[in-house]
């Protein structure tokens, strides 16, 4: 597991073994963050480099007519994991940021008016199932025991471990087949939960990191205890206060923070990683390198010809890819006092919407959303008297033929047109200072291959030793601290790959320096 231990260490102990050795991060998102602090701890010389001009990745924040909002991640679960960041190096998180827990942690939006609160108390939760379905109590505790079991071997055991060696996948295959991991999350989800309503709630999980809950393997049915074990929260002033912290930490700490760079080509020289060369034409040298981008562009487009072997088990050429996402930021000129922090608009249609999504690679004419409200918490996010909300809405990739200049005004409008139906009276006339993204922008923005928004999906064929490793297996000194590589996407997911390169190297040192 990405045990929560602090592992501050003294430099003064460490640094006589890395004077000479520079790590180069390229991308500063929250892998490329926590890869960079991590190996500062251990004494060695890091520069992290970005292409925008903020850290924090996909976690940028947006301002227009007085509204804030974050473009990037919205929830924290497993807080556990920015503490250890902080106490690297003696700190403590508390001291510069607010994480406030959430109640309801989601509330859940049908077609037929019916509503369903996720709440972090259980005895509240299955207050809110039986409305829904009193069987379904008995059938939520066992999903959760299954979730507890799952989680026992997929994060305590996998999740900040190499998967370099098939071996070591090989190892844990009696354990997966136990918990039948071979089975969908939807799969497992109905297996224990009657209600259809119920089913698509708890059953939604693997869209946080990309996933068709029909495709992804049940491994992810873990977050549903994760989220019962450490709860989810909101940083107070947004994910970028969270991030303006983070940069604050790694220039206390020495890290040499390099913005508005984009890398053009890692370099190579006698089969190892020498540095990058940026578009500007600007040079690094470093001894190792680490990735914090997405690993098929990575090695579609920023290596050379000679470099481009084979990286997984299967060729690239059968990746399947997470959906894009369209977000739509927006401000109204009223406080909607009744919607949660997080709702989850579910449409009429579910397993058919995201086959169009998944599959057909088709922009349907009806959606589900997902909606965030961080006035809801936190009123700096828009001026007196209004509300600041961001609404992402799932769809086809860039793999899908959609014209988003034409689709993106039309989509804008029946969202507004569908909330100001059912849970925001009104909105067609309070809406205000709205803008967009589209599957287009995260390709521009974040060079994310065909604008997936989280990479490869978690299907079985692509997680664990079948997801991008960790450490290149041609390149020994080319690291992965990204969604695409394992264990995955979401912050857990990137935070916890940051462990999995930190180890790597640490083991390669303790090799280096018995020799």
């Amino acid at each position: 597991m990405c045990n929560r231990s602090s592992t501050r260490i003294d430099n003064s102990e460490t640094s006589q073994f890395h004077l000479n050795s520079n790590i180069l991060v390229i991308g500063a998102g929250f892998g490329g963050i926590a890869a960079a602090l991590r190996l500062k701890a251990k004494g060695y010389s890091v520069t992290l480099v970005d292409r925008l001009h903020a850290i924090g990745g996909r976690a940028q924040v947006f301002e227009k007519g007085g509204f804030r909002h974050d473009a990037g991640p919205t929830l924290i679960t497993a807080p556990f994991l920015f503490y250890e960041l902080f106490e690297l190096f003696g700190e403590s998180l508390d001291d510069y940021l607010e994480f406030k827990p959430l109640d309801p942690w989601y509330r859940f939006y049908f077609q037929g008016g019916e509503e369903f609160n996720y709440r972090p108390s259980i005895e509240h939760t299955y207050e809110e199932i039986r409305r829904f379905c009193s069987e379904d109590v008995e059938g939520y505790a066992n999903l959760l025991q299954a979730s507890k079991a799952i989680f026992k071997i997929g994060y305590e055991k996998l999740a900040d471990k190499p998967f370099n060696n098939f071996w070591t996948m090989i190892a844990q295959v009696p354990s997966l087949m136990r918990l039948r991991s071979y089975k969908t999350v939807a799969q497992l989800v109905n297996s224990y939960i009657k209600h259809p309503l119920l089913r698509q709630a708890f059953s939604i999980h693997p869209l946080l990191v990309g996933g068709n809950p029909f495709k992804t393997t049940s491994i992810y049915s873990l977050i549903h205890y994760l989220e019962r074990r450490w709860g989810v929260f909101f940083c107070m002033g947004g994910t970028g206060k969270l991030v303006e912290e983070l940069h604050n930490l790694a220039e206390r700490v020495g890290i040499q923070i390099i913005l508005d760079t984009d890398i053009e080509e890692i370099t190579i020289n006698s089969g190892k990683a020498t540095g990058a060369r940026a578009v500007s034409g600007q040079v690094f040298t470093a001894d190792r390198v680490i990735c914090n981008c997405d690993p098929p562009t990575v090695y579609s487009q920023m290596l050379g010809l000679g470099h481009r072997r084979r990286k997984r088990a299967l060729p690239e050429s059968s990746n399947q890819y997470s959906m894009g996402l369209y977000v739509l930021f927006f401000g109204a000129n009223k406080i909607y006092i009744d919607m949660a922090h997080h709702t989850i608009w579910m449409g009429m249609r579910y397993k058919e919407l995201l086959s169009d999504i998944f599959d057909k690679k088709i922009l349907a004419e009806d959606f589900s959303l997902y909606i965030h409200r961080p006035t809801a918490t936190d009123s700096s996010f828009a001026p007196t008297g209004c509300d600041s909300f961001y609404v992402l809405c799932p769809v086809p990739n860039l793999l899908g033929n959609i014209n988003w200049k034409e689709e993106g005004p039309r989509l804008r409008d029946r969202i507004v047109t569908a909330l100001s139906n059912t849970i925001m009276p009104e909105l067609e006339t309070t809406i205000r200072d709205d803008f967009w993204m589209t599957p287009e922008d995260f390709k521009s923005d974040y060079r994310s291959m065909h604008g997936a928004g989280f990479s490869i999906a978690p299907i079985f064929s692509q997680s664990a030793w079948f997801r991008y490793h960790n450490r290149d297996p041609h390149i020994p000194n080319l690291y992965f601290s990204s969604a695409g590589a394992h264990p995955g996407a979401g912050m857990p997911g990137v935070l916890c790959s940051a462990k999995v390169v930190e180890a790597l190297i640490e083991k390669e040192e303790q090799v280096h320096r018995a020799s």
